[in-house]
C-alpha cells in the first residue's frame, strides 16, 4: 500500500455556532486558548503542503464560515493546484456565500445532517433551527449548481433514523452520503453510553451493504467503520457477484477501512497534524516542521502503517489489510492506538481455531 496524503481536513477555526453532542472541537463562539491563525499563516501552510503533494483540502472547523478570510484561503489553495472543499453545518449559508464558494474555486461542500426531522437533528446539534439551516443550504446549493455531499453521524439516540436520513439525503440531491459511526473524542467522550453496540453495528453494516448494492444515483459509504470492508469480502465469498469488486475499489485506491495517518490526516487550528479528525494525538506541528517531514518521518504515522504490529484480534485477523480496525476508537477506549478495534464482534479464523483446539483438549474423551 502506498502511503501518500490524499485528503487533509483542516480545522481553520474552533469557533462554532452549534454545540453538537459528538464534536471533537469542543467549539465555542468565543476563542479560548486556541485562536485562529492569520491569513498569512494559512497561505504558508498551503504553500508547504502543495510543495510536497496535491491532496484534497477540506476547510473545516468549528464552523469555517465564521472566518471572514475562508474564501481567500480557498482561492489561494485552488491557485496552487489543490482541490479545495468546504465542510459546514449549513446554518450560515446564504446566496452571497454560494456566490463566493463558486468564485473561490471550492469544488464541493459537505453538509451535516443527523436526523430526518427537525426534532431529531436539532436535538443532536443542540440548536433549534439547525435542521432548517441544512434544508435551506441544500436548496441554495441546488439552485446555484454547487455540488454537495451529506455527512451523518449516529449514536444510539438516532440510529433508528439511518434509513430515513439516507432517503432524505437522496431527495435533497446530494452527490454522496456518508454514514459516520461515532468515535468518542472531544465532547463525544461524554456519550460513551450512547455508542452503538457491537451487535447493532454489525447489523447496520449489513444493511448498508445491501442498500449500496442497489444504489445507482448516489455514492454511499460508511465512515469510521473499517470492518465494513471485512463484511464486503465475506459477502463476496458467499454471493460471488461483481458488486464487491466495485466497492473495494473505492476512492482510497485500495481496499482499506481505516486510513488514518496512511492516506488522510487532520491539521488542527494550532498546527498539530493528527491521524484523523477523531484521533487526538499529534504526529508533529506544521509551525515547527514541514508537512513532508511529519508525513514521512513521524513515529505515530509509521506505527499506524505497520499492520503486523497491531494487537489483539486485529493483529490476528485475516482481514487486517482491508480493515485495520478504527485506530482512533482503539485509542479512545483503551489508550493504545495499536490495540484491537473495540466495536468489532468478529472473531478471526486463527483465534477461532485456537479456541476450538483448546476447548477440545479440555473435554474428556
Amino acid at each position: 500500500m502506498e502511503f501518500s496524503p490524499k485528503w487533509i481536513a483542516w480545522e481553520i477555526t474552533r469557533r462554532c455556532n452549534l454545540k453538537c453532542v459528538h464534536c471533537r472541537s469542543s467549539s465555542e463562539m468565543e476563542i479560548k486558548g486556541h485562536p485562529d491563525f492569520s491569513t498569512r499563516e494559512a497561505f504558508a501552510i498551503l504553500d508547504d503542503i502543495a510543495s510536497y503533494a496535491k491532496p484534497v483540502i477540506v476547510l473545516s472547523g468549528g464552523e469555517p464560515l465564521l472566518r471572514a478570510d475562508v474564501f481567500e484561503m480557498a482561492k489561494y489553495g485552488s491557485g496552487l493546484g489543490l482541490r479545495m472543499c468546504l465542510a459546514t453545518n449549513g446554518v450560515l449559508v446564504t446566496g452571497d456565500v454560494c456566490r463566493k464558494i463558486k468564485e473561490s474555486g471550492i469544488r464541493i461542500v459537505s453538509l451535516s445532517l443527523d436526523g430526518s426531522t427537525e426534532a431529531v437533528h436539532d436535538n443532536f446539534r443542540s440548536q433549534q433551527g439547525a435542521f432548517r439551516g441544512v434544508m435551506n443550504a441544500a436548496r441554495l446549493f441546488r439552485d446555484n449548481g454547487i455540488e454537495f455531499i451529506i455527512n451523518s453521524s449516529f449514536t444510539r439516540r438516532n440510529q433508528e433514523e439511518i434509513p430515513r436520513v439516507y432517503r432524505l439525503a437522496k431527495e435533497l440531491g446530494a452527490t454522496a452520503w456518508y454514514m459516520f459511526m461515532i468515535v468518542p473524542t472531544g465532547r463525544g467522550e461524554d456519550i460513551m453510553n450512547e455508542l452503538i453496540s457491537k451487535e447493532d453495528y454489525e447489523e447496520l453494516l449489513d444493511w448498508h451493504y445491501h442498500m449500496e448494492a442497489g444504489e445507482k444515483d448516489m455514492l454511499v459509504r460508511p465512515t469510521c467503520a473499517p470492518h465494513y470492508y471485512r463484511v464486503v469480502l465475506q459477502r463476496a465469498r458467499q454471493e460471488k457477484n461483481k458488486f464487491e469488486r466495485r466497492t473495494l475499489k473505492f476512492s482510497t485506491g485500495g481496499a482499506k477501512g481505516c486510513i488514518a495517518g496512511q492516506l488522510i490526516c487532520l491539521i488542527d487550528v494550532d498546527g498539530n497534524v493528527l491521524p484523523c479528525s477523531y484521533f487526538p494525538k499529534a504526529a508533529g506541528n506544521v509551525k515547527e516542521q514541514s508537512f513532508k517531514d511529519i508525513w514521512e518521518n513521524s513515529k505515530l504515522f509509521h506505527d499506524l502503517r505497520d499492520f503486523k504490529s497491531y494487537k489483539g484480534k486485529c493483529g490476528s485477523c485475516e482481514f487486517i489489510n482491508v480493515c485495520g480496525g478504527c485506530r482512533a476508537r482503539a485509542y479512545a477506549m483503551t489508550g493504545d492506538y495499536m490495540e484491537e478495534e473495540p466495536f468489532c464482534g468478529y472473531v478471526p479464523a486463527k483465534m477461532a481455531r485456537r479456541s476450538f483446539a483448546a476447548e477440545k483438549q479440555r473435554k474428556p474423551e
